[in-house]
């Protein structure tokens, strides 16, 4: 059970007290009554609540001098005001004091309950986003970077990490996705052992099973020894296989057994072999599509695809564009004996405008570049010398390059204008919001900066819209 909060009332009139007290009996709280300032002081720092109700009218005193003259204490207590002089001056002075709320006497069971209720419930939030908050990080493993799409990677890797679960990283070429899986494995308990690291696109497909299971001598031409393979090199460590998706079909036959079983065989070999391995994949194509399309087997890309991991392009990282780029221009100037050392306002304008369609990568070159070529402390607008190439976005949004006709003929794709309606917009960013929040609105609302209320408001004019189309399908 959790444990109680604690509330200090001051009201000088005991049957005053005992009826709030009533009112607040259904309540999971411990309510300590005290009836002066003198005493409400005293016991406000013995029992550090977490709420206080505080009277203004006291035998000794006006409660908001409490409020002036606050007593120290850790627990930084919230605290509504009860007064029977409602009027908006009161109030206001209530609330610059530090109050926050305050209750208009006489009031009734339901708006105490609903004050102490929200009070609380608000308490909790701001402290669960405190804890929230310090766990963001600017830097993480090999990682650069403090946005929030980044903040949910960096979480998502601490969860999966630990276990032995299957990674699945989808996203744009040049997004990290090496470093995502390296990160997997450094926060692992497999982190003394081997990372070994296959790109699949990148070596030829008769070579590529011996990369994987190794080869014995005679094998094949050209084997001239014996020569391990990816599997016994990562034995008991990480196996990361990048652009999966480009592996083939027969080979991925292979690739299934040896995930589900643990055991494989060399090429020209009949010994069976078994390894301990954690597998970490990734691909920048849309995973569903290339098995829809049969270019990847059904049951391989469920045993892989346990946990997806996916990576925000660098064009939706914000703020983190300046951070990577200040971290390669100290590098390259270091590296090659320049003195820049800070990115100039027309710099930083050019870098946050610029789509990035080759990601990490093209801004690492980028700055590369500008080192080389030029001079001085700044680095200016004019030294980023971008390619205005367009976003492949369709890569991974977009089913297919091309579809047939229904003729049979194929002709091109038109994708769809990548400009979306503003409320489009706003709801993947508000239910992306919840979704990092793990459904917790009010923690969502606190991080984009806008009330609860404002979020639910729009939760429900999407969902009866929601509702009405599909009442509107089912019709037709």
């Amino acid at each position: 059970m959790n444990k109680k909060e604690k509330i200090l009332m001051v009201e000088d009139s005991q049957s005053l007290a005992a009826i709030y007290a009533s009112y607040l009996s259904s309540q999971h709280v411990d309510l300590l009554i005290v009836d002066n300032l003198q005493t409400a002081r005293a016991e406000w720092i013995r029992t550090q609540p977490d709420l206080v109700l505080l009277d203004v009218e006291l035998p000794d005193g006006n409660g908001l001098d409490l409020l002036k003259d606050r007593p120290r204490e850790e627990n930084e207590a919230d605290v509504v005001v009860m007064t029977a002089y409602g009027s908006a001056e009161a109030s206001v002075d209530a609330m610059n004091l530090g109050a926050v709320d305050y209750l208009s006497k006489p009031f009734d069971a339901d708006r105490l309950k609903v004050t102490v209720t929200n009070t609380l419930k608000n308490r909790a939030l701001q402290e669960a986003v405190k804890k929230y908050s310090s766990l963001d990080r600017k830097r993480y493993c090999d990682f650069i970077g403090k946005s929030l799409p980044m903040q949910s990677v960096y979480r998502i890797i601490d969860s999966v990490a630990p276990s032995n679960a299957t990674a699945f990283i989808v996203g744009e070429s040049g997004t990290g996705k090496e470093l995502t899986a390296s990160a997997l494995h450094e926060v692992s308990k497999r982190k003394n052992e081997a990372f070994y690291a296959v790109n699949c696109a990148a070596i030829p497909r008769d070579l590529m099973e011996s990369e994987l299971f190794g080869h014995v001598r005679g094998a094949f031409t050209g084997a001239t020894t014996h020569r391990d393979g990816a599997a016994s090199m990562s034995d008991g460590g990480t196996l990361f296989l990048d652009e999966v998706c480009e592996m083939d079909l027969e080979l991925q036959k292979k690739m299934l057994r040896f995930i589900q079983t643990g055991e494989y065989q060399r090429v020209g070999s009949n010994k069976v072999e078994r390894a301990d391995i954690r597998f970490v994949c990734a691909t920048n194509k849309d995973p569903l599509v290339e098995v829809r399309e049969g270019r990847f087997r059904e049951d391989l890309f469920y045993r892989l695809h346990v946990v997806p991991i996916h990576l925000p392009p660098l064009r939706e990282r914000g703020e983190d564009i300046i951070d990577i780029a200040e971290y390669f221009l100290n590098y390259y100037a270091a590296r090659d004996g320049k003195s820049f050392s800070m990115i100039s306002d027309s710099a930083r304008s050019k870098m946050l405008t610029h789509q990035w369609p080759g990601n990490v990568r093209e801004l690492q070159n980028a700055i590369q570049k500008a080192v080389v070529l030029n001079e001085g402390n700044y680095l200016r607008g004019h030294m980023l010398q971008l390619e205005q190439l367009p976003v492949m976005r369709n890569r991974l949004v977009h089913k297919t390059d091309t579809q047939q006709s229904s003729a049979g003929v194929t002709v091109p794709f038109s994708p769809r204008i990548e400009v979306e309606p503003l409320w489009i917009v706003e709801r993947n960013t508000i239910e992306r919001a919840i979704e990092i929040c793990s459904g917790n609105v009010n923690k969502a609302a606190s991080l984009l900066e806008v009330a609860p209320s404002t979020i639910y408001r729009k939760l429900q004019a999407w969902e009866a819209k929601d509702n009405r189309n599909t009442g509107h399908s089912c019709t037709a």
